[in-house]
């Protein structure tokens, strides 16, 4: 039965890539750096899936790595680098336009100096720098629009159903279980149900966002396969983050799913202050039921506690630990040692705050916050400016701003190196530098608008040399 089971996966996945291919429109070769880069980020690690990784009971556990993955990483980083000094005069243009996210960076190395485990502090910023590198990778395509969808396409063409075929036919792989209780849970590709419905989150939104965009371009030759597709990858998607019972992952997902079809709707998208409020009202809905006690009856319909599922009380055990609270313990440093020790005494199996806000305040401080913050505040000036320059270009891009900042309340992955959420992030506020930056946005809006900009993006799109 396996072994028919994989063969109908595999015809069906190939399936997936032949409704996707667009023989006029062709991906540059250097996508693929991005692409693997993403498929780990967003599963296991390689050293993983060969079960050579270091003990998991160990408090030291992220101190030695696991070679091959190191190894990997640096590969790809490496690569990556090569490309983009290649590239430098597009990469200067768009560095200069996030100079708040580059602060932030230059921050936390050097929290580094501070942390009193400098050199695990120092590999965790290099691989926090290569979601940077293949970010700059994607965006310094000379068609980028086409290089974001197929590398968010392919990424969810290969994961999802993977995780499907190993939740149903290869549970050793695909399936974990409590060692309180022996209950299942449903993992699929990744190490946990909770970044399994992260995935399914990001991909699933990138979905729909083409299945909206699609559905509105009657006259495309490929608009059946392409709703076909990413219709069955959307509907994967939903079903599971059900099964997997990932309430913040399926409540980001509505959330997401409301702003993508609404921003939709032109009578919305024409009056900027209705698009502010929309964003205010998704964000605060999250926050009050939280944490506020208003609507808290949205996290019980969840099948979640008013504790949060003893998340309230952990963070207060974590609070408690921090020395320094103007820079925290250093980059990536504060779960390491003897405080994940005293963490695991107090909650088994923690190793890290399951909010990205304290996640980031254990680690470098209120210093940390206020720059995370001015990142934030920064990027959605930017988000909403190339918004009412080009809507159908920003919609997904403030939905992943919209959706990272909601599932920073309950999960630390929002903020956090090789998450498929920060680099969805990262993505996002970085390729709306390109809409709405002024050197950029009129060559390139004014060619987008006269072309297929859903199927394919026109091959006469003028390169960023033509564009500053």
């Amino acid at each position: 039965m396996r072994q028919i089971a994989f063969l109908v996966f595999t015809l069906g996945i190939t399936g997936l890539f032949l409704l996707e291919r667009d023989r006029r429109t062709k991906p540059g070769k250097a996508l693929l750096l991005p692409f693997i880069w993403l498929l780990i980020a967003s599963s296991r690690n390689v050293g993983e899936w060969l079960q050579l990784g270091s003990p998991t009971d160990s408090a030291d556990q992220y101190l030695d790595g696991n070679p091959i993955d190191r190894n990997l990483l640096s590969v790809l980083i490496g690569l990556g680098v090569v490309i983009l000094i290649q590239r430098r005069r597009r990469v200067g243009a768009l560095l200069r336009e996030n100079g708040p996210l580059l602060l932030y960076f230059a921050y936390c190395l050097l929290s580094v100096f501070w942390s009193d485990f400098p050199f695990v502090g120092l590999k965790r910023w290099v691989r926090a720098c290569g979601d940077v590198v293949m970010v700059l990778i994607v965006l310094t395509e000379r068609d980028w629009l086409l290089a974001r969808k197929r590398l968010y396409a392919w990424s969810a063409f290969l994961l999802l159903p993977i995780s499907v075929l190993l939740i149903r036919y290869y549970p050793e792989l695909g399936r974990t279980y409590s060692i309180f209780d022996g209950r299942v849970f449903w993992t699929g590709v990744t190490e946990n149900k909770n970044e399994l419905g992260m995935i399914c989150m990001v991909f699933g939104l990138a979905s729909l966002s083409r299945v909206l965009d699609t559905y509105r371009e009657r006259k495309s030759l490929r608009r059946f396969g392409l709703l076909a597709a990413h219709g069955v990858i959307f509907a994967t998607a939903v079903w599971l983050i059900h099964i997997a019972n990932s309430a913040t992952s399926l409540a980001c997902l509505v959330i997401g799913s409301v702003l993508l079809v609404l921003t939709s709707w032109r009578p919305l998208i024409r009056k900027p202050v209705l698009v502010h409020l929309l964003v205010a009202t998704m964000l605060g809905l999250g926050v009050s039921s939280l944490f506020l006690g208003v609507g808290s009856g949205l996290v019980n319909n969840l099948g979640r506690k008013s504790d949060l599922t003893g998340r309230v009380e952990m963070w207060g055990h974590a609070l408690k630990l921090v020395d320094d609270p103007i820079f925290g313990a250093g980059y990536e440093s504060f779960w390491v040692g003897s405080r994940l020790e005293k963490m695991k005494a107090v909650a088994p199996g923690v190793n890290q705050a399951h909010n990205a806000y304290i996640e980031v305040y254990l680690n470098l401080g209120w210093m940390g916050l206020i720059l995370l913050g001015v990142v934030i505040v920064s990027g959605y000036r930017k988000i909403m400016a190339a918004f009412q320059r080009n809507p159908e270009l920003a919609r997904l891009g403030l939905t992943y701003f919209v959706v990272t900042l909601s599932y920073g309340l309950t999960e630390a992955g929002a903020i956090k190196f090789r998450s498929p959420v920060w680099i969805s992030f990262l993505l996002s506020i970085m390729a709306t530098s390109i809409i709405a930056s002024r050197r950029m946005r009129e060559s390139i809006d004014t060619k987008l608008l006269n072309a297929d900009k859903f199927d394919q993006t026109p091959r006469e799109l003028p390169a960023y040399e033509e564009c500053i």
